[in-house]
């Protein structure tokens, strides 16, 4: 006799930033819902993302302040850092983070949390271990995970992805990053503060390619400042593991390079989704060329009643773009409200320090569209307020439509830019023109202050 499913109103696969709320709202409404999760709940953000990386930032701005003391008038003495209690500090807010996640699925009324992978055998039918599963609505949140580039002799060193090194409870003698986006310069930053010598390896011109050039250089001038070594134009790279037992690896960069020879290798070149053993093609569900599951302005997929939010849709690789997932499938299921993904305006940060807080277009792009643009611009030693922390790395820039007035981009670089940024953002989704901030008066001494001072001052773009 073939097994009888058990019938849910609504399965959600995956319980990392969309799924645990969405399954919120079909409780609230009255339904069932499965929660399927084959490891840890909370997803990438609460395990191996946002809550532990951004704990470890603040241990290595504590340390970096600490040696900074004299600046200030402050005497410290010896800044000495012991990453075990480091570790154990951020293992303790990411677990309680994970518990109290935990918790709140399991004293949900109509959630059933299951453990396991979980598998389609049709578009409406899951397999979790030898149990069955089935329900009407099916929502996707899996996640994705490191990607690991096929450099000749990787393989033959005990290299660290985004996960392993949060298990690293010593200090590195020499870390070598391999990648120049996001998580690669947080780590190396964080553990040049802890103490450890760091080299930066990008196959690429320049560090976070996706910025424009004068970001670039600011992030890559900070980091030297710090004591990083950068490497560009990496694009013959290969490993050579130490023969003497040590662990210890030489890294070439390209023909007639000297290598940088390192103790640990961090590997953080970009991510991939979660979608390779799902069996969607027992669901009929599409992929695009990257893993990608397709879906439309609604994450609807290509077959009814299936959904994908978060990392794995390709439309954001980031906690806040994964929970605006669930905000806007719920917002249409429940809500007869019929939000869109193409709504929302690109917004994201660096968490460097300072941090770059980024939305909308930058300057390369909107200078691409050929469109009639203005651009305004402010270094932060401009910024009272930075003066007055010591803290007067980087600068803020903005593009405006000409024609609109309304904002097209703007990134903040510099203290406290990840949260400024935001006021920039929530003008721009608002559609108000520039001088919606540029005659607002604001308070002083902020590092938002110069925002409309750069808006009084905008040049035609060039």
């Amino acid at each position: 006799m073939a097994d009888m499913p058990r019938e849910f109103d609504a399965i959600v696969i995956g319980a990392g930033q969309a799924g645990p709320p969405l399954a919120g709202r079909f409780t609230d409404a009255g339904q069932t819902v499965a929660v399927i999760e084959r490891k840890l709940v909370g997803g990438t953000c609460v395990n191996y993302g946002c809550i532990p990386t951004k704990t470890l930032v603040a241990s290595a701005h504590a340390a970096h302040i600490a040696r900074r003391g004299s600046d200030f008038g402050v005497g410290t003495g010896d800044v000495t850092v012991d990453m075990a209690k480091v570790k154990a500090r951020k293992d303790r807010i990411m677990l309680d983070d994970r518990s109290g996640l935990e918790s709140w699925l399991d004293g949900m009324d109509g959630c059933t949390l299951i453990r396991g992978h979980a598998r389609f055998e049709g578009p409406n039918t899951i397999r979790v271990g030898d149990e069955l599963l089935t329900a009407p609505k099916i929502f996707l949140n899996v996640g994705g995970r490191a990607t690991v580039p096929p450099i000749p002799g990787l393989d033959d060193v005990d290299y660290l992805t985004n996960v392993g090194i949060l298990d690293l409870d010593e200090l590195p003698e020499h870390l070598v990053v391999i990648g120049g986006s996001y998580i690669a310069l947080e780590f190396a930053q964080m553990y040049r503060r802890f103490g450890a010598r760091v080299t930066v390896v990008e196959r690429g011109s320049r560090l976070t390619a996706r910025e424009d050039e004068d970001v670039s250089a600011a992030i890559k001038e900070i980091l030297e400042a710090e004591g990083i070594d950068v490497h560009l134009d990496a694009t013959e790279m290969r490993v050579e593991k130490h023969d003497n037992g040590s662990g210890g690896f030489d890294l070439y960069t390209r023909d007639g390079a000297e290598p940088v020879s390192g103790t640990h290798l961090l590997v953080a070149t970009g991510r991939k989704p979660n979608t390779d053993d799902l069996g969607l093609d027992a669901a009929g569900v599409t992929t695009d060329a990257h893993g990608y599951v397709e879906t439309d302005d609604q994450l609807r997929t290509s077959v009814d009643g299936i959904w994908a939010m978060g990392d794995c849709n390709g439309k954001g690789a980031f906690t806040h773009t994964s929970y605006n997932d669930f905000e806007i499938v719920a917002a249409n299921l429940f809500d007869d409200d019929p939000r869109r993904v193409s709504d929302r305006i690109t917004t994201y940060a660096l968490y460097t320090d300072p941090p770059l807080g980024r939305a909308g277009m930058s300057v390369d792009e909107v200078r691409k569209t050929g469109r009639k643009a203005l651009v305004g611009k402010r270094p932060m030693t401009r910024v009272g307020r930075a003066v007055e922390k010591g803290e007067t790395q980087g600068f803020m820039k903005v593009v405006v439509d000409a024609e609109t007035e309304q904002i097209l981009g703007a990134a903040i670089l510099g203290v406290g830019g990840d949260e400024v940024i935001q006021d920039i953002l929530d003008v721009m989704t608002a559609k108000l023109p520039y001088t919606a901030i540029s005659r607002t008066m604001h308070i002083h001494p902020t590092v938002g202050e110069l925002v409309p001072t750069m808006l009084q001052d905008l040049k035609p773009l060039k």
